[in-house]
């Protein structure tokens, strides 16, 4: 197996509990308003053509198309993808979040979440992602410095030294991504109220409340 099929092995099997996660019924309807805020942030006004690379169980997804947007999410988790399949709205298919299997110009904005930090080439997956979008279009990523302290035991060493990102000490790593991309008008934003919801409720086993950030670009 490849380290990215090792990758997705993983994935797949947390798919159950990370979309269970997600829909946590305590704080479903706080998260849902506070992610429909973020991302209509980030992006123009609906409806427009946007891309969900590393879609996983499909929540952005999910709630752009409950913002009125037109969406297409990828994944190479099968697992995953089985679970975003359950969800109305947007359109789900197996594709590599690093070369989405698209032709040029297609979307108007691409966007991620959570996937900076495991992307194997997350150059080349920018590169690729300024392609697809048009010009004028938006390139948007919520991320944080999830393992600044190293590996952690869910992936193996080998997975873990072809990750770039994983370990940034500051979010300003992922944003230096986005810059020399060739993205403009780049803006970091720290997410206020997804944090104060995660000290309310609290976090993922294995995992501490810290800031998440909005990191977006313009093509």
């Amino acid at each position: 197996m490849t380290v990215q099929d090792r990758i997705n092995e993983y994935w797949t099997g947390r798919a159950p509990a990370y979309d269970a996660y997600q829909q946590r019924p305590e704080r479903l309807a706080e998260d849902d308003r506070a992610w429909a805020e973020v991302w209509a942030q980030a992006l123009p006004e609906a409806p427009i053509d946007v891309l969900d690379v590393g879609t996983g169980s499909g929540h952005v997804a999910v709630t752009l198309a409950r913002l009125g947007h037109r969406v297409t999410g990828i994944d190479l988790s099968e697992g995953m993808l089985e679970r975003a399949r359950a969800y109305p709205g947007p359109t789900f298919q197996l594709g590599d979040a690093v070369a989405p299997p698209f032709a040029a110009g297609s979307f108007d904005a691409v966007v991620s979440r959570y996937v900076m930090w495991t992307l194997r080439d997350p150059e080349a997956a920018l590169a690729n992602w300024i392609q697809l979008v048009k010009p004028g279009g938006t390139v948007a990523a919520v991320d944080s410095t999830w393992f600044p302290n190293g590996p952690q035991s869910f992936y193996d060493g080998e997975i873990w030294a072809t990750l770039p990102l994983a370990a940034a000490s500051s979010i300003n790593q992922t944003a230096t991504v986005f810059e020399k991309a060739g993205l403009t008008g780049v803006t970091v934003t720290p997410l206020t109220r997804i944090h104060a919801l995660d000290e309310k409720y609290g976090v993922a086993e294995n995992h501490v409340v810290q800031m998440q950030f909005l990191i977006t670009g313009r093509r």
